[in-house]
């Protein structure tokens, strides 16, 4: 019986700055596509980080659920196409944004009103959950930087839009749910 060959995760073929898209396209390192989708699994590997943090079954699976769509758009965006990966369907269809849109509703019905300013921080989970709120308007920008290039799928700046504002609520929500006090920007 013999045992298949194990794939090598080095290739070597990298190693002059150039990299291959899903396709096959050879592009510098530094291309504004590879910038998008890789800000996009930095934001993954975030939101992997953040889950550790979460108490609440829900809420973890809302990350996961979010987590495999970032998946999805990481991929697309790596096809050198504004085409989905193989005939698999959009990453992110309207559907999934007004779902995203209902949960920040959901979460932001269980908060205070904001009445000022609130500065990233308070509890591990919540402090790590602005820290991917923050890396998501990066993966925004460098998205959108791609869509002045070629087309993009506005479902997909969408959601990753609104994956922002829910990061935001969810971040107030964890505090609340630590007994953390949220820290309030003070001028001056």
């Amino acid at each position: 019986m013999t045992t298949p060959k194990k794939s090598l995760v080095y290739t070597r073929t990298g190693d002059a700055g150039i990299t291959s898209l899903v396709g096959g396209t050879r592009v510098p390192k530094t291309h504004i596509r590879l910038e998008a989708y890789g800000t996009v699994d930095e934001l993954n590997a975030h939101l992997g980080l953040l889950a550790t943090y979460l108490t609440d079954e829900y809420d973890r699976n809302c990350i996961l659920r979010v987590q495999h769509t970032l998946f999805a758009v990481g991929a697309q965006l790596a096809t050198g196409t504004s085409q989905p990966v193989s005939g698999q369907q959009p990453a992110v269809s309207q559907t999934q944004v007004e779902a995203l849109e209902q949960e920040i509703d959901r979460v932001d019905s269980l908060l205070p009103p904001l009445r000022a300013f609130v500065l990233p921080g308070g509890g591990r989970g919540a402090a790590q959950c602005h820290v991917c709120r923050t890396v998501c308007r990066r993966a925004e920008r460098r998205i959108l930087a791609l869509a002045q290039e070629v087309a993009v799928p506005p479902e997909l700046t969408a959601y990753v839009n609104r994956l922002s504002d829910y990061l935001f609520v969810l971040s107030r929500k964890l505090n609340q749910d630590e007994k953390k006090g949220e820290i309030i920007w003070q001028k001056g």
